[in-house]
């Protein structure tokens, strides 16, 4: 005695039936048939719900991974002023009233061009302070060569990118020209106000952009070529990245005339069009799901049509038309959950094994999928969110089960007589 109730056991053999040795070969060879085109649509399936996982989760950690390696340069909170802070100590207590600040440091920025030779490069000149920069940033941490400790105030030390370092084709000890934007005036009129600089450090934070423009020098350095009094602003850490823009909106209601500015309005363009790209992927690779459950849909009809003579016997054995539906509904129900569920397992495992399985591939066909001066970053990272994943199994299993809805009615409405007739 089955354990399973009698419409789920019917649609199981109708699922997994196989071509079986005997007499009626024909009826075998049309039973291994529909098993065939059942599993082409378990496995249309399972394709599109991997594909789906694998995107999104590939979309996700290549968000993460630039905004991580943005944030190991930026700062969560930025407050600043054009002209300069004048008085800043007592700025930096006002601003550590605020609950989620943990770190404060001062900076200076502002671009520049940078002339080694012949060549000549814009940059974006960062004035710190060596000792607070580790409270506020992980600059300190990306030094490949020197350290943050050689920016002295009045040695007009030098840190550069390592992308900007190689394109200058410079080494530790050598002297740079910094030329700023301000000018001297002067009887033979403005002259641009430069200064020599020694490279005492090479920093490599991962990011393309901030290591082929980003140069570092002790903010009174950068004070004393900018002519200005004091920082330019304050770098602020806090203790969950995610409430920037709330504690941005608290600074800025209590520090009337300074600029505060989060993490989020600084790349703002940058992250609307990652979350534009994932909502567009979603729409598309959806698309081949609806696909695979519209052949769920054919696979269903074919099954209901080789099947009547065994829907009439049913009927006149008493089956009634919902114990119909409910077995054809029951079949697609089966082909859907199966799908979903492979489609789940291999999406996750590709999605968490993809930092072996790229590089592998890359190999093979000696391609590079990420080159770094395009993408920011030049492996493929991955980040499984289970909320993803739940809602692309539900609408996976969710089209499953409307493909299943008309050839289930269909099959409930034959006519025992008129299914007899023929056979």
């Amino acid at each position: 005695m089955s354990i399973w109730p009698i419409e789920l056991e019917i649609a199981w053999r109708y699922t997994s039936a196989r071509r079986k040795a005997g007499k009626n070969k024909e009826t075998g060879s049309k039973d291994g048939f529909l098993s065939f085109i059942s599993s082409v649509s378990m496995l249309g399936i399972a394709l599109g719900v991997a594909a789906l996982i694998v995107v999104l989760s590939v979309m996700n950690g290549f968000q993460k991974e630039v905004r991580d390696r943005m944030l190991s340069v930026l700062s969560h909170v930025e407050v600043h002023s054009p002209s300069g802070l004048g008085d800043w100590q007592p700025l930096i207590a006002k601003v550590q009233q605020n609950p989620h600040v943990k770190g404060v440091a001062p900076m200076i920025m502002s671009q520049a061009l940078i002339t080694r030779g012949d060549v000549m490069r814009g940059v974006a000149l960062r004035g710190i302070d060596p000792e607070l920069e580790g409270n506020v940033s992980e600059i300190p941490k990306h030094f490949i060569q020197g350290k943050v400790a050689g920016l002295k105030a009045g040695e007009f030390g030098l840190a550069l990118g390592a992308e900007l370092a190689g394109i200058l084709g410079v080494q530790l000890g050598d002297r740079i020209t910094i030329m700023v934007p301000e000018g001297d005036i002067n009887p033979a009129g403005v002259t641009p106000r430069m200064r020599a600089f020694k490279l005492v450090g090479i920093i490599d934070s991962g990011h393309y952009e901030f290591d082929s423009t980003l140069a570092v020098v002790h903010w009174k350095d950068a004070a004393a070529l900018l002519r200005l009094d004091g920082p330019s602003g304050l770098r602020l850490k806090l203790d969950d990245m995610q409430v920037a823009a709330k504690v941005a909106d608290e600074l800025s209601l209590k520090l009337p005339g300074l600029w505060v500015k989060d993490w989020t309005r600084q790349n703002k363009n940058w992250f609307a069009a990652v979350q534009t790209e994932k909502r567009m992927m979603f729409i598309i690779l959806t698309l081949i799901i609806a696909v695979a459950a519209f052949n769920l849909v054919s696979t269903l009809v074919m099954t209901v049509t080789d099947k009547q003579g065994d829907i009439a016997i049913l009927r006149t054995m008493g089956a009634s038309a919902g114990m119909i539906q409910r077995i054809f509904f029951a079949q697609g129900f089966m082909i859907g959950a199966l799908g979903t569920i492979g489609g789940i397992v291999l999406g996750l495992l590709i999605s968490l094994n993809i930092d072996v399985i790229v590089p592998v591939i890359e190999a093979i066909f000696r391609v590079q999928f990420l080159p770094r001066d395009i993408y920011f970053i030049s492996s493929l990272p991955s980040d499984v969110r289970s909320g993803d994943v739940l809602t692309v199994g539900l609408m996976a299993f969710g089209l499953s089960l409307l493909a299943t809805l008309y050839p289930s009615w269909r099959a409930a409405k034959i006519q025992p007589a008129q299914a007899l007739r023929y056979e």
